[in-house]
């Protein structure tokens, strides 16, 4: 390796010029950068609205590439065998890129620095993803956290490092390798007509992320731990679209965070919680990767959940067609804007996993094709929680009602009025657009009678604590 060979930037789920680790260092030897993006078969197995996110975040940060004279390359295959192809048509000397850690990604990862190292070619992976890497957080006994308060106990004093400026300049190699079409990748496919529906809802790339953390901190993190509740109010960041992309680093978020809660800002604290929530569902996946597609509850094994997805319970559920105003409401957000609002997550979950009987992964599939802000991790253990078959202090038993949360946390309808048209002579037009997205052998029309309730919720109640009574937890 040269000091003037190239250092190939591999970026993945980081679409970001500031506080980005693994590009800081490239920048910071003066050599040629060449920042590469790889289609391979993990970008391929993503769902539907991810996917299509991530279409748009590739050309957004391709953009701020350009505005900083460099380029981002596009190729398409095996990222070793790609990786491989560019070192050999460009003369880089070393590969860098930012830490995932998933299952498959870790271990095609190592597939990858293994075979660069034995080629001679340094490959350097960085944090940047999170801001505790997952095996640095221990209990006393050296184990780790199965418990997510002894967790925060554990890191909300920890430092964090402080965010890293963008690179000044990204020096240029004497010959751009080819790249593909983002345009050819067709990432957007499986929307079909549900993207133009969902992108005035989508804010794009790492400006757009900054932006938003800014007017958050300045007008909503002050009364966060009550208006988070509110699914009617603009009451929370909704940062995580952007974490999920990396088109802003939870350190940022973090410091942000900080400075608001020093500035008096008492919501600033159950801000910096939920980041570390986040950070939690991360080490749990590291620690027990079982959490993605398995009960992490082993003891949950054998539960008589009702598997089948076609069933016409999963159906109403999936098209907001339950006769429960809350979990239609937020089955509707979620088509027409691809995010959720956190307590609809809640009350959905819980709907179709206690209420309905149904096994948390249909749930957790229909989440993974419709969200914008997906995340293999927070998606995965926000379905187990709200199961009972994840890591949660709350009893297994605790079965919400969508009634009375109704009740509770919307009580003027502000939320079910904006996303359900049947039965108003005069429809909010996110309620309208719901049918403009959804697929159309589902035959729904806003001029439909709203449904009743596919079940009594009592009934639902006792026949899910009757099951949980007839098994051995």
């Amino acid at each position: 390796m040269s000091d003037t060979s190239p250092i190939l930037v591999w970026f993945r789920r980081d679409l970001r010029l500031t506080d980005h680790p693994a590009l800081y260092a490239a920048a910071q030897t003066g050599r040629p950068v060449i920042p590469v993006f790889i289609h391979d078969d993990l970008v391929e197995g993503l769902a539907a609205a991810p996917k299509w996110r991530l279409g748009l975040g590739i050309g957004c940060f391709a953009d701020a590439l350009r505005d900083k004279s460099s380029q981002l390359v596009l190729r398409k295959g095996d990222a070793l065998e790609v990786l491989q192809e560019l070192i050999t048509q460009t003369g880089a000397g070393s590969v860098y890129w930012s830490r995932l850690y998933d299952p498959e990604t870790t271990a095609r990862d190592r597939r990858v620095k293994d075979a660069l190292k034995n080629q001679g070619v340094e490959a350097r992976s960085f944090g940047g993803h999170l801001m505790f890497e997952p095996w640095t957080v221990e209990t006393k006994t050296g184990g780790y956290y199965k418990v997510y308060t002894p967790f925060w106990n554990s890191v909300k004093n920890r430092a964090v490092d402080a965010p890293l400026a963008a690179p000044a300049t990204l020096t240029t190699p004497a010959q751009w390798p080819d790249s593909d079409d983002l345009a050819d990748w067709n990432l957007g496919a499986a929307m079909r007509r549900g993207a133009d529906v969902v992108r005035p809802f989508v804010q794009l790339g790492e400006k757009a992320a900054q932006s938003r953390l800014g007017a958050f901190m300045a007008h909503g993190v002050a009364e966060y731990k009550a208006n988070r509740d509110l699914p009617g109010v603009d009451g929370t960041s909704n940062l995580s679209e952007n974490l999920s992309l990396g088109e802003i680093s939870p350190h940022q978020c973090w410091h942000a965070g900080q400075r608001a809660l020093h500035d008096g800002k008492k919501g600033a604290e159950t801000f910096l919680k939920e980041l570390v929530w986040r950070e939690f569902a991360y080490h749990l996946m590291h620690h027990t990767p079982r959490l993605l597609d398995q009960n992490w509850r082993e003891e949950w094994a054998g539960f008589p959940w009702n598997e089948d997805e076609r069933c016409a319970e999963v159906k109403a559920w999936k098209q907001g067609r339950t006769g429960e105003p809350f979990v239609d409401a937020a089955m509707r957000e979620l088509y027409v804007t691809g995010r959720m609002h956190n307590r609809g997550r809640m009350i959905v979950a819980s709907y179709l996993t206690k209420h309905l009987m149904c096994h948390w992964r249909i749930g957790q599939k229909w989440f993974e094709d419709c969200l914008i802000d997906w995340d293999p991790a927070s998606n995965a253990m926000g379905w187990q929680w709200a199961a009972g078959s994840g890591p949660d202090a709350t009893p297994y038993f605790r079965v919400f009602n969508p009634a009375t949360q109704l009740d509770k946390f919307d009580k003027n309808r502000d939320y079910t009025s904006r996303w359900i048209a049947e039965g108003r002579a005069k429809a909010h037009p996110d309620a309208l657009a719901f049918f403009e997205a959804i697929p159309k052998h589902w035959n729904m029309s806003p001029d439909d009678d709203y449904p009743d309730r596919i079940i009594a919720l009592d009934a639902g109640r006792l026949r899910a604590l009757d099951a949980y009574k007839n098994r051995n937890f």
